[in-house]
């Protein structure tokens, strides 16, 4: 039987995590943080207003980093695995496109913006309708 130090872990942890800040952090908060997320990506799937993703990507942080620590964790586990997605997919459609490489920066610093606590209007487009 192998040892735990010789089990690999199948998540991607966040920058500054480890496996064992996992199990120090309530539930509640990384599920409800993942579900803050969630409807995130939704809303920019959703939204009829053009560049409208990266007010939606600091608001699903935004929300889930109120939740607490567990917010944070999950909001940076969701958010570090969907760039690493996007970057395969944008590569493998796209090339080494600078301008898909540029977008993604600004996505991330979003992202970052909406963890850190920051109001995440910053990044609502103008003309863009509050209800969305």
């Amino acid at each position: 039987m192998p040892k735990p130090a010789e089990i690999p872990t199948i998540a991607p942890w966040p920058e500054g995590t480890s496996s064992f800040a996992f199990t120090e952090i309530s539930t509640g908060e990384r599920s409800t943080g993942a579900g803050d997320l969630g409807r995130a990506y939704w809303n920019v799937l959703t939204s009829s207003h053009q560049n409208s993703n990266r007010y939606f990507y600091a608001q699903g942080n935004y929300d889930a980093a109120e939740r607490g620590p567990g917010g944070v964790w999950a909001a940076k586990l969701i958010s570090s695995t969907r760039v690493y997605l996007q970057g395969l997919l944008d590569y493998y459609l796209f090339g080494n496109s600078s301008t898909v490489l540029e977008d993604s920066k600004s996505n991330e610093k979003a992202e970052e913006w909406g963890r850190s606590g920051k109001d995440p209007d910053r990044f609502r487009p103008d003309g863009m309708p509050k209800n969305d």
